[in-house]
């Protein structure tokens, strides 16, 4: 059996989408997160199994390794997912920052409420 680069990026595909799909009928990832997963699992299957594709994408970027591509791409794809879930990650903060102040509101009214009735 001839192992390459080629070859271990498509077991590694194949094994990560396995993964996500096994996580996601877990119900340990949801379903808007596991797309980008699935969608870059599926482009580097892609690209693994057609290495001309990589071959004529490095010779245009003028990468002297093919196979570097791949790691670039792959890079170049968690910089950019890493971005979307920390702006995920400030949305959810602020509501939940807002949510504590409704709740300490509301705490605050019901205490004086309960105050007056006394």
């Amino acid at each position: 059996m001839f192992i390459n680069v080629y070859t271990i990026s498509i077991i590694f595909s194949i094994v990560f989408l396995v993964v996500v799909v096994e996580l996601v009928r877990k119900n340990k990832l949801q379903e808007r997160y596991s797309l980008l997963w699935i969608f870059m699992s599926i482009i580097l299957l892609v690209l693994s199994s057609t290495p001309v594709i990589i071959n004529k994408l490095a010779e245009w970027l003028d990468i002297k390794n093919p196979p570097s591509f791949l790691f670039l791409f792959g890079l170049v794809y968690l910089l950019i997912y890493n971005l979307h879930l920390t702006v995920v990650v400030s949305k959810q903060s602020e509501k939940i920052t807002r949510l504590v102040q409704e709740i300490a509101l509301l705490k605050e009214s019901l205490s004086k409420r309960g105050k007056q009735c006394i």
